[in-house]
Parts: structure tokens; sequence; C-alpha cells
């Protein structure tokens, strides 16, 4: 049975839990009624937990992928380093099966490989090879934290008071290590005494934005209003609605940008209605070997997730349903991304590349 902890009012809400050499994960599949964290002790509850959602958004399961692997081979001291590297590559491979859309997971694993590598090309035994996994998953946690507290920092400028913002899935604080990537600015804007309110999009059929981004955003004293999927258009009409930020799971070379499913109808509606939209990300989300949207592979999900709604059946049995996870915004819809080293705009091929290159000069050498 899993080791799971209730959250009281006093302790701090955050989706991954690093403890005393222990893994806990937020079950946000409990949220917004239960509060609880579970400790994760094994590479494949790791795996369990990133599949059936308990812990979600590209860097968060990044960040809990990292540990995952490390989790896993911490008892495998004991083996040659030929034998642990080929278990050590193979975890990882079996890790990043668990979502395949999100670039940050295999980001943080390839990390991780590459850290073993270079540790046990200087020599090091594999115990040694084992604490700097460990070191490296903490660097990428912390890394993180500090990513969208920059990401937060560049996008503040665009909320001024009395705006409409809205946002779809959550791209918030659950799904990363702290403040979120398209809420960060939000957050930020607040603290600084800005008026401003925020529409959130439910996001069928999983309704990320009703249980988790409302959640944390009205938690946070932020004002809040919930609208279903269908309203987008509607409220958008109503003039209400003055920017739009969203996160992303992957951003091609490119700048299409694949994000939870409903994302590229807000951006179709935005630019009908003539108001910006900006997807936040960090740099580890663009992948520059994925030239464009169309070669992002695509999770589907479970048939069930549609056919019931609040744990009730709302279609016939039997019904055909097609549940892809994601869709992909075009880079022509999109008027900036907002990332850790400022806000990008067009022409996106050029300028995402340089970005990478600001934490990889190697990138601009190869080219």
């Amino acid at each position: 049975m899993a080791n799971t902890h209730p959250i009281n009012g006093n302790v701090e809400v955050l989706s991954v839990y690093w403890e005393n050499d222990s893994l806990y994960f937020l079950d946000q599949t409990l949220l917004p009624a239960n509060v609880v964290r579970e400790e994760q002790t094994t590479a494949e509850q790791v795996w369990n937990s990133i599949k059936q959602l308990k812990v979600r958004g590209a860097p968060a399961i990044g960040v809990a992928g990292a540990y995952g692997l490390y989790i896993g081979v911490r008892d495998h001291a004991n083996l040659s380093i030929k034998d642990f590297m080929g278990n050590l590559r193979e975890l990882a491979a079996y890790l990043n099966s668990s979502r395949p859309t999100a670039v940050n997971l295999s980001w943080g694993l390839k990390r991780m490989i590459s850290a073993a590598e270079f540790s046990a090309a200087s020599g090091l035994n594999t115990a040694r090879i084992i604490e700097k996994l460990k070191e490296e998953a903490e660097s990428i946690h912390r890394e993180d934290q500090e990513l969208c507290r920059a990401i937060g920092e560049a996008g503040r400028p665009l909320i001024d008071n009395g705006m409409g913002v809205q946002t779809h899935c959550n791209a918030g604080g659950l799904a990363t290590s702290i403040l979120g990537t398209a809420t960060a600015p939000m957050y930020l804007a607040h603290r600084q005494g800005v008026s401003f309110r925020v529409y959130v999009s439910e996001t069928r059929p999983l309704l990320q934005g009703a249980r988790l981004t409302s959640w944390e955003l009205l938690r946070a004293g932020i004002d809040v209003t919930l609208i279903c999927d269908n309203m987008a258009a509607g409220l958008m009409a109503s003039g209400r609605v003055d920017l739009v930020i969203v996160g992303a799971d992957r951003v091609a070379a490119n700048g299409d940008a694949a994000n939870k499913i409903g994302t590229y109808g807000l951006a179709i509606l935005a630019r009908h209605f003539d108001i910006p939209f900006y997807v936040a990300c960090p740099s580890s989300t663009v992948d520059l070997d994925t030239a464009a949207g169309g070669a992002i592979p695509i999770e589907e999900r479970d048939p069930e997730e549609v056919r019931n709604f609040g744990g009730r059946q709302t279609s016939p049995d039997g019904v055909n349903v097609w549940n892809p996870a994601f869709d992909v915004t075009p880079a022509g819809y999109i008027t900036g991304i907002i990332t850790e080293k400022g806000i990008l705009s067009a022409p996106y091929d050029e300028n995402l590349r340089m970005l990478k290159a600001a934490t990889n000069p190697s990138i601009l050498a190869d080219s």
C-alpha cells in the first residue's frame, strides 16, 4: 500500500518533494478535494505516477524522472560499471516511455545519463557514480525552481492593472517545482499589487484547469473565474480577455508548440479577436531535434476519460473515442515565447537556436 501523507495548511504545497533522500509527489488526481502527498520508493512507482498523472506538467515530470532514475539504481553499488551503465540506460528508456510528448522528461533523463557517463569516464566507482546521480537530480530540481522565477520576471511586464488574462490546462506551480511557467508572471504581478483577473478554462476531459489551476490561483488570493472550454469564444467576444498565456510540453525548432488539447483553438480565437497569445516555458522544453510540430509525438489516452465525467458514464457503451492529450499550435499564431532568458519573438527558428546556445554553446558550433 502506498505511503501517503495528508498535507496540512502549514506545509507549502509543491508537486515534488525531496526530503531526507526520500521522494514524494503531490497526488494531483485527488485535487481539489484531498491534498495528499505519496512517497515514491521505486522507479516502477514513479513510472506509474507519471502515467496516471499523479505528477504532471512537463517541467515537473522532468524533475520526477531524474529522481526516479536515481531511486531505481541507488542500491546497485555492487554492480560493475559496465553492468550498472547498461541497467541505467534501460531504466531511463523505461521511465521515458511513461509520457512521450513532454520533452522535459527525456531531457532530464539524458542529463542524468550524461552525468553518469562523465563520472565513469573520470574513473569513479559505481558507488560514487550513484552519488553523482543524486547530485544531478537535485541540481535539475533546483534549476527548475530558478527557471520558473526567471520566466515570471520576464513575463511580469505583460500584465497590467485591470487586465483579463486567460490560461488553459495547468502550467502552474503544480506543473513545475514552484510558481509554474504560464502562471509565474501572474504570481509575481499579484505579489506586486497588480489588480487583474485570470480566466481558467476547465480543460476537458481531465479538468486540469478546474481541479488544479483554479485551485492553486484561488489559494494564492488571485482573482479567478472558471469557464467551460466552449465558452472561450464568447468570453473573448465580450472584451474581457486582454492576454492569453499558456504553457508547453514541447516546442519544435520552428516555434510550433505542443500543449494540452484545446490550446490550438484558443490561439485561433486569440488571432481572430486580436489578443496577444504567449507560450511560457523553460529552454529545456525547446527541442531543436524536432524540426516542426508535425513531428511531435502526440500521446493518446484512455477512451474512458471521455466516455465518463466525474465518475459517471456520459456516453453510450462502445462509442468510438478520439482522445489526444495534446495539440500543436503553429508558430504563426504565437505572439511570443516567454523563457528564462526573456521573451522570444519570430523568427523562432533563429531565436530558439540562440536560446539553446546560451546554455549549450556547442549548438552554434555544430550549426
